[in-house]
This record gives structure tokens, sequence and C-alpha cells, in this order.
């Protein structure tokens, strides 16, 4: 499984785990191994966001685009293709190769993984899939996705909306499996058998909003929310400590912004797990942050906010019809969201319980086209994007990643077989944080000169 970020790490391995459970849910087979492998990037998880996730592989490797299609290349493009051989290095040929990255380095990997099996006797089944909302670039993001054998949806709205972009340009639809987003559980709400305060949880976002002004309001109001309620224990939920990045850049963290406010006692700031903090909530307040969908799953009482406006560039049109958009001051008065059944179910959320066999068409597919591949009988993988499609797009997303237009690696790019020295690690983790010191202390400041 190959992931950039601490979100589509939670994903790419959890859904791995859910696509060769026994049907219903249940443990992982006997024999199951999970190599996971960490696209360097400014989004690489730190070893604490990775802990904070709780999901663990067998191994662990921090890679390129290319090091990555060479290590798989050294694994599984052997002429042996009974899957229960070692190669020579000792580790067995992939079954399922699972791709937990945004669109561009999936459709990179995806043409890297192409060139890689061209002509061998057998090759891995690909997944891809998205780790929450699909709420922008439906169309962007799909097509960059189109030659993965499976592209999971987390919804039924979301199968069909993908079937309707790739047949409305051609492309084959078959790989769009519905599923459900891996990472939902919990035990369901039950207010009345809870001992604790009454607890509001507001679920940041690192890009959501973008604008020092509108964050500040979120924050206010949040804090406003604790003054007036002191009965109540109102928690921030964040995502990263400051100098961590996720999926996407946050330059304004929460924490920073919080700084110098006079915070009544029973507001404070918390990380960890997600699920264990909804163990605790009563009511979960979000912009748009996918924590809606899993408060959703346990009947949590959810509220998305309509205080910025409901906007595309928020996320929370995403929500529209779903019950749950309220303002602060609808949520200082007193009310509790209560969402729409037919909403909630074309969503995914599977609060009826459907969730124990929401993988289950995910689970066969990914076994019958596994037992083709062991028989030398997958189709070869062929993206949507190709040099005669798009030729004045694909080439500059190949060359993000180090691959030239026919998928083959650029003259200098750094070797798949060669682990990086003492040297080049201490250069590396600086660089990384003088990218992150630029977008999260040097940007902001420009940024505001420039509005003078």
């Amino acid at each position: 499984m190959l992931a950039d970020s601490d979100t589509r790490w939670k994903w790419g391995s959890l859904t791995a785990k859910r696509l060769v459970r026994t049907t219903g849910g249940g443990d992982t087979p006997a024999g199951f191994h999970l190599d996971g492998y960490l696209l360097r990037g400014r989004a690489t998880p730190t070893p604490r966001q990775l802990e904070e996730v709780g999901v663990r592989a067998d191994s662990m490797r921090e890679v390129t685009a290319i090091e990555f299609l060479g290590h798989v290349d050294n694994v599984d493009n052997v002429e042996n293709t009974d899957s229960t051989d070692s190669t020579a290095g000792g580790e067995q040929p992939y079954d399922i190769i699972v791709l937990a990255l945004v669109g561009g380095a999936v459709q990179a990997v995806l043409h890297g993984l192409a060139r890689v099996f061209d002509g061998a006797p057998r090759r891995p089944v690909v997944v891809t899939g998205y780790v929450g909302v699909v709420y922008e670039k439906l169309a962007d993001g799909l097509l960059l996705r189109h030659g993965a054998d499976v592209v999971l949806a987390n919804s039924r709205q979301d199968a069909e909306r993908f079937r309707d972009v790739y047949e409305g340009v051609g492309a084959d639809a078959s790989g769009v499996v519905e599923a459900a987003l891996p990472f939902l559980g919990g035990e369901p709400y039950a207010p009345d058998d809870r001992s604790t305060p009454y607890t509001v949880v507001f679920a940041a976002q690192p890009s959501v909003p973008e604008k020092r002004a509108d964050r500040s309001h979120l924050l206010s109001r949040l804090i406003r929310h604790a003054r007036r309620h002191p009965e109540r224990e109102v928690l921030l939920k964040l995502r990263s400590k400051p100098g961590e990045h996720t999926t996407h850049i946050e330059e304004l963290p929460y924490q920073k912004l919080v700084r110098g406010e006079d915070v009544p006692p029973n507001f404070r700031l918390v990380y960890g797990h997600m699920g264990e903090v909804l163990d605790r909530t009563d009511l979960l307040v979000t912009v748009s942050s996918t924590a809606a969908l899993e408060a959703l799953h346990r009947n949590i009482p959810t509220a998305v906010l309509t205080d910025l406006g409901v906007r595309e560039a928020l996320g929370n049109h995403a929500f529209i019809g779903s019950g749950c958009l309220a303002s602060w001051d609808q949520l200082d008065a007193g009310h509790s969201p209560v969402p729409d059944p037919a909403w909630v179910a074309r969503q995914g959320v599977a609060a009826d319980g459907a969730y124990e066999t929401a993988f289950d068409e995910a689970r066969e597919r990914v076994a019958e086209l596994t037992e083709r591949a062991r028989d030398g009988a997958l189709p070869p993988i062929r993206p949507y994007y190709t040099q005669v499609t798009a030729p004045g797009y694909l080439p500059g997303i190949l060359a993000r990643h180090h691959l030239g237009p026919d998928a083959a690696p650029l003259p200098g790019a750094p070797a798949a077989d060669r682990e990086p020295g003492p040297v080049r690690q201490a250069v590396r983790s600086a660089a990384r944080g003088a990218y992150r010191h630029g977008v999260q202390r040097v940007a902001p400041v420009i940024r505001r000169m420039g509005e003078l």
C-alpha cells in the first residue's frame, strides 16, 4: 500500500485489510502481509501522526514513486507466476496494490506500473479511491484514477457519479465499485448511558476555511459557545501539531490563533484518534470534515456550519439535504440537528447497521480479479489519459514524479535501490522544515503585506 499523507495512510491500510477479510467482516486471513510505503513529499506523515492513526503495517518504508516502482518490479515481476514462491530477495509477489494518493500521483504510478508489467506473465490487482467526501474536482480526480482495476466509491451516490463521468468520456466504468469509508465504527451514540458532561467537539480542518478572518470567526464562536454553556465541555479537535502537515497545507493552525485568547476552563484543545474523541461526543460540529460522516454513522448529533455560507469552496455544499446544516447562533440556542434518513442512506454512512456488508461487493470483486491475476488473465493497465488523449497534460503529471512521457525514469532520477545516507537524510529533513516554516510563517506575512 502506497500513501502520501496521514489520512490516506489510514484510508489505504484499513481498505487493504477490509478487502481481504471474510465476508461480513472479521479478522484478516492467515498469511496476510501488508507492506506500507510512504510517498516522500510535503505531507509525508511523522511517526507521531502514524501512531495517532493507530494502523500498523508489517513493514514500512519511505520512497519516491520511482523507488516504489523499482521495488515492485523487483518483488513482483518474476518469471515464476506462483505467488507462493519467494523471489530472490525472500519476498513474495504482491497480489494487491492499494494506491492511497492524490489523483496526479495515482496517475503517475499507474503509468509506471503499466510499464513495469508490460509483457509480464502476471501482475497485481490495483485498487484506489478517495479518503472522504468528494466535493471538488470530480472529473479531474476521477480521470486521474482511471486505469486502476478497482476505483472504490464511498457511497451509492459517489458510485453513480463516478460511472457517469467515466461513461461520459467513453472510458471503461466497470472498475467502479460501491463500498464505504473503511474507518467507520465505534459504539452507537447512547446519551442515557453517559456519565460525562455534555461534550461539543469542533473538528478542525487544515485548509477549510483558508482566510484568517474566517478561521478566527469560527474559533471565537467556539469559545463563545463554551462561555454561554459552562456546564458543557467544548473541545477543539486538531488534526496535526505545528510543523506537521496532512493532506492539505495549514497556513494558520488554530494552535497559533488561540494564543493570547482568554478561554474559559471548559474549553480545550485535543489531539488523538477521532474515534476515541467521538466516544465522548454529544455534538460534532464542523465545516465539512469527514468526521461528520463518522459521527453520523454512530448516530451522534452532527452540525455542518453555515456561518461562512454554504459554498463549494468550503465543501459544506456536499451536505445540502442532510438536515445537518446549522449556524453557531442556532447551536448556542440549543438546536440539535436531525439528519435526513434518505440522505444518510445514500452517503455510505450505514447508520442502520448495513456497514458489516458494505465491503462485500468490493471484496468479491478483488478476490475474482486476484484469481484472474494468478492465472495471468488480467489485461494490461490502460489509463484513460495517454499521450494521445492528453498530450498537453499527462507529461507534466509524470514529470512531477521524475517519469518521462513513456513512464520511464528521467535522467538524474533517484535510484530505486539506493538507501539514503545520513547526509541525504539530514538535508531532506532540513528541507522539509524550511518548507513548513515558509508555509506557516513566511507565506502569511507576505500575503498580509500584499493586502496593504
